[in-house]
Parts: C-alpha cells; structure tokens; sequence
C-alpha cells in the first residue's frame, strides 16, 4: 500500500520559466531558492547581459562587474537579442523572438515575466496568452511615481485591458498591490511576493565587520564616536544625494557630533564634494563599493537614508535593516508603507524637505540608545521580507492559479 508520502512525491513539480532582463544581484538568492524547492522546476531566461560599460551608463558612475555570483545554484539560459541598440532604458532594447518559441512548445506549466515595460516581455505574454499557458506578472510600480496629464489618461485607458488578463499579479508590497488593483486586476488574483534580498548575508557580513568598528571607521575616516548617517546608491537626480548632503551639514550645526557616508557614485558626486568643501560639512564620499563589501560599510553606520522621487521599492533599504540599521525614507519610496514605522524602524519625511530631514537625524543622533532599540527592530522587521517569504508566496500564487 502506497503512503501519503509516496503519492505526495508522485505529484510533478509545476515547470516556471522566468523571464527577467538581465541578471540581477538581488534576485540570485531568490532564483537559488526557487531551484531547490521540491514543488517546483524552474529555468530563468535573461534577455541580455550588461557590460560593465553599461553599468557605468545607468548610474552607477564607474564600469564594474558585480563580485558576488549572480548567475550560480539554478538552470539559466541567456536568450538571443536581437535589438537594434541593445540594453535597458528603452522598450525595444530586449527583442528575444525565440521566448514565443520556447513557450509554444509547452515546456512549461505557467510563465513568470518581470515587468511589462519591454519587448521581451510582451513577446512572453503574448505567447502565452495565445497558448494558455498561464502568465505571471511583477511588478513593484505604485501610484506615486510622477505622470504627465496625457500619460495618467492613457494608462487609464489602455492598462485594464491588459492588466485584467493577467492569470496571477505579484506584487511586491502594499503600493503595488494598489497599482494592480487600480489598473484592474481581480483581487483575487493579486499576490503578495515580497522584494526581498538574501537577509543571511547582510546579517552575517555586518555581524563579522561590527567588532572591528572602531578600526574600520577610522580606516574610513570616520569620527568613531559620531552617528553615521548612509546613503547607498546611485548619485542621479531622482534618488536625490544632495538631501542628504545638506541635511547631514544642518544637522551637524545644530550641536550634534553625527557624520554623513555616501556610499556609490554617478554625476552628482562631483556637486556633493564641492558642497562639502565649501561649507565644511561633516560627510564622507566612500565612491563605489561592490556587493561583498556592502555589509561591513552598513555595519560602520548607525542609520540609512533614502531621500529618493518616485523610488519605486528601494532595495537598499532591506539590505541596511539586514544589518540591524533604521531608515529614513521620503514619502515617494515604494518600500516606506511596508518597511517604515515611525520610531520602531525609522520615520518617513516629505521629499525634498531638507529641514524635515535634518529635524529626525537630531531626533535619532540625540538618543543613540533609543537608535539601538530602533535597528533592533528593522532586523526583526526584515524577517518577513526575505527570500524564503517570496519563495513560499509564489509557490501559493502557483497553486491557487493552476488549480
């Protein structure tokens, strides 16, 4: 007689092809999950693979290759592109034809497409749609991200018709979800899949660096005594650098002994330093620093800011509470309703509101015991966003969809 066991392992395993544009340093830990679960069968089919010259161009500031494994621990395929100017930026800069192909045949059971704002994606969808072959969509746009008057009128227009026959819609938090719903998605077939990234990795790499503190920080250049406020990313208009520039300088000549390290690089580094050397202001620029170093740089600081416009997610922030730090967010970063309560995580300021800003790093500088308390409690937060809690949301998505 067979056992419950036995007719549990007889079930196949649900065959997901993802489609993503390239490869990404947050999604990897995801994707290696994904391979090991015994319910699924997965294959990722990147559209493209970024040079480091293309790295320098969205952003970043410098050409690199990311230094941790990004493409290890799950089956992957890179598609042909065939793009007149290949790359992202541009609707038309990932056209891979043969995805039509590789999901008429069938191979798969349900197809996952990371966004909808390239060619790529809606040659899977599509092919999809003509095969039924079931679609999954995520994405982590939300309501708040600036729009013209003409754009609003027409995504009003056009998104329902598409939006509507998506089989499942995964959001990444509460702002998505929104958005999903908003543009016409059943609420049924809205599932949480939380941004997430791998949580053991910041945590282990910031507990290591933590006793040697002291050290580090004045390795850096760092007052070994003062709180550091990060930021951590590109120095591009829309994530808006200078906020913290100047909020950091305003704060410090209000009496408090706290610091600024501005962690990356991009066009708007060169305008940071001339306004710190122009009005002596207490801030750091560390320049680029890759993915295995990242978690020793949060480990040197006390609390992160993201001042971004129109930050759709804003994963630095999951990395820096994964290294037990607060954070504070302006009102447009997608994560703050998910990841933002006041005086447990960190607060939320109106963008752009310089002073706004510098009023709750005296708050968090001023009392450094309650700032303990308060990274405590991102760390705990965190948890429920992690690698493991986007696994088990797909695998519910899946399930409830096939069924």
């Amino acid at each position: 007689m067979k056992s419950a066991a036995d007719n549990i392992s007889a079930v196949p395993a649900t065959r997901l092809a993802i489609v993503a544009t390239h490869p990404i340093q947050y999604h990897a830990a995801w994707y290696r999950l994904l391979a090991v679960h015994p319910e699924l069968e997965i294959h990722v089919y990147y559209c493209h693979r970024a040079t480091p010259a293309e790295q320098a161009n969205a952003g970043f500031g410098v050409e690199f290759d990311w230094d941790v494994p990004l493409l290890s621990g799950y089956p992957f395929s890179f598609l042909k592109n065939v793009a007149r100017v290949p790359g992202d930026g541009r609707f038309g800069g990932f056209d891979t034809p043969e995805i039509k192909e590789i999901i008429r045949r069938h191979e798969y059971d349900a197809v996952m497409v990371n966004g909808w704002n390239y060619k790529s994606a809606w040659q899977a969808i599509r092919a999809c749609w003509k095969t039924g072959v079931k679609v999954l969509v995520r994405s982590d746009s939300h309501l708040r991200t600036p729009r013209g008057f003409f754009a609003r009128i027409a995504k009003a227009a056009v998104y329902p018709r598409f939006v509507s026959r998506f089989d499942g819609c995964l959001a990444v938090g509460k702002w998505s979800r929104e958005y999903f719903l908003r543009y016409g998605a059943k609420p049924e077939r809205v599932f949480l899949v939380p941004h997430a990234v791998d949580n053991l990795f910041f945590s282990c790499g910031a507990e290591r660096a933590r006793p040697m503190r002291s050290e580090l920080r004045k390795k850096w250049g760092l007052d070994p005594e003062a709180i550091v406020f990060a930021f951590a990313g590109k120095f591009i208009e829309k994530k808006r650098p200078m906020d913290v520039v100047r909020a950091v300088d305003l704060a410090a000549r209000r009496g408090s002994r706290l610091q600024g390290l501005m962690i990356g690089d991009g066009p708007l580094r060169r305008s940071g330093e001339e306004y710190v050397r122009n009005h002596g202001a207490p801030v750091l620029f560390a320049g680029f620093v890759n993915q295995s170093q990242i978690p020793a740089a949060y480990a040197l600081c006390d609390v992160l800011v993201l001042p971004s416009d129109g930050e759709t997610w804003g994963l630095v922030v999951n990395e820096a509470m994964a290294c037990g730090l607060p954070a504070i967010v302006s009102d447009q970063v997608g994560c703050g309703p998910d990841l933002i309560v006041a005086r447990q995580t960190g607060f939320v300021f109106p963008l752009g509101d310089v002073e706004a800003l510098a009023s709750q790093m005296l708050q968090m500088a001023d009392n450094p015991a309650r700032l303990a308390e308060m990274g405590a409690c991102a760390a705990r937060m965190i948890n429920n966003y992690s690698a493991e809690a986007a696994v088990d949301n797909l695998v519910g998505c899946l399930k409830a969809i096939l069924n």
